[in-house]
């Protein structure tokens, strides 16, 4: 009965510990994969179970770390879709720091009773450390789920915390131990702390590369959207330019056909000659000079190509929404949907739309679009057929960049053959400089 009721608390003690596992894992993966329910509860039990067995068999602590590290990275490879190396990493990091706060927290309970009983992890009295680590750490997992909007260095301070604190604890124990722990135990200990420290050290300088190199893919895509604007605007200039520099020529080519009355001829004539101008003519949809132009240049470049794209913008005056921003989110999704578009076989279902919509001191996006290829969602991401980085590759990673910095969301869905794409940016309003 006794034995029984110690495998029973492994069991479930390894259970949650890999319930809070995922739940970690989450937060750190920055939210974008999540693993259902029931795979969860199946990576869950399965911890358990192997724990209770392992209990059950002369196996030591470090051959029952290794091999339950290894399912937590089996797991989370498998369940999450991270890359094994990762899924691997956090496996061992996550029980690392498990086990070090069991080991601590049992050393406290052995001081508070004056008895090394605590330290035994096949006694009743050993299983209260791991029912408290799971705690503590539950409060860390659960503090950290509960504020789904925390940037990288909070999640970095968040991991770092149990990290410092249990390798603080190591130290203090080493220095004052009025219970009997073995000299090699606590070595054992100093140095797995020391690990952790590096591994989250790498951790840090891995992400942050990551993030740089992210941060240079979407300048690049920047530059490579304002050569495109440029391009297009030089190109409209040129065709102004052209126009008017040979407008005498024009006017007696006019001449001679109404004197001749070919009416016909005169207006298919004059309908060419308007075609760039009517090019360049801006209607205004949001009093954003550059956002109208931009605005205005997709509407050319959607009749171009055959799409029928509506507009319908309501947009709230004198803001702290940059122009630069609302450009970047814009122009993306823009174009990401003229893009998709386009290659619609039937002409008549080629279409797009953007709506622009202010609720209360919140700006909604969206913008539709119809598409031709296969769309699968896969680690979060939404794909297609033909491309590896995701529907819409680094475009949309810079709309969700742009929004996060006005507390903004990028949500997107299909359904059928249609494809969507909402914003959500908070605004404030500001004083109109010209009546300052």
């Amino acid at each position: 009965m006794r034995q029984g009721m110690i495998v029973l608390s492994v069991f479930l003690t390894g259970s949650l510990r890999t319930w809070l596992y995922f739940l970690l894992a989450g937060c750190v993966l920055e939210k974008k994969n999540r693993a259902e329910q029931k795979n969860i509860l199946l990576g869950a039990l399965g911890a358990g179970g192997i724990g209770a067995l392992l209990f059950l068999l002369p196996v030591p602590d470090y051959g029952r770390l290794c091999l339950e590290a290894l399912w937590l990275g089996g797991c989370g490879a498998y369940f999450l879709g991270t890359e094994i190396r990762m899924s691997l990493f956090l496996g061992v990091f996550y029980e690392i720091t498990f086990s070090l706060w069991q080991f601590l927290l049992s050393s406290a309970l052995g001081i508070w009773q004056n008895t090394g009983v605590f330290l035994d992890g096949r006694s009743p009295e050993g299983q209260a450390g791991a029912w408290l680590a799971f705690c503590f750490l539950g409060f860390v997992a659960l503090y950290g789920a509960k504020r789904p909007g925390m940037r990288e260095q909070e999640y970095f301070r968040l991991l770092s915390f149990p990290v410092l604190a249990g390798f603080l604890g190591i130290i203090t124990l080493s220095e004052q131990r009025p219970i009997f722990i073995q000299e090699d135990l606590l070595d054992i200990w100093t140095i797995l702390s020391l690990v952790l420290l590096m591994g989250l050290l790498v951790f840090h300088m891995n992400r942050q590369y990551r993030i740089e190199q992210e941060l240079a893919s979407l300048k690049a895509e920047q530059a490579e959207l304002l050569e495109r604007d440029y391009q297009a605007l030089n190109q409209s200039y040129g065709a102004n330019a052209r126009l008017f520099h040979d407008m005498h020529r024009h006017l007696e080519a006019l001449y001679r056909l109404l004197s001749q009355k070919r009416y016909k001829e005169a207006e298919g004539y004059l309908e060419d000659l308007q075609a760039p101008i009517r090019e360049m003519a801006e209607t205004v949809y949001t009093g954003d000079e550059a956002v109208d132009y931009l605005l205005n240049s997709r509407a050319a470049a959607a009749a171009r190509e055959g799409i029928a794209l509506e507009l319908q913008a309501e947009f709230p005056r004198h803001t702290n929404l940059r122009s630069a921003d609302l450009c970047a989110i814009l122009g993306n999704l823009l174009d990401n949907a003229l893009e998709a578009a386009k290659k619609v076989a039937d002409p008549g279902g080629r279409q797009a739309a953007l709506t622009i919509r202010r609720i209360h001191q919140m700006l909604v996006i969206k913008v539709e679009n119809t598409f031709a290829e296969e769309v699968t969602e896969e680690d979060g991401e939404l794909k297609t057929s033909k491309t590896e980085e995701g529907l819409h590759g680094w475009g949309l990673k810079s709309v969700r960049t742009a929004a996060e910095k006005y507390e903004g969301t990028l949500r997107t869905s299909w359904e059928g053959k249609k494809f969507r794409a909402v914003v959500t940016l908070a605004y404030q309003g500001m004083p109109d400089e010209k009546n300052l």
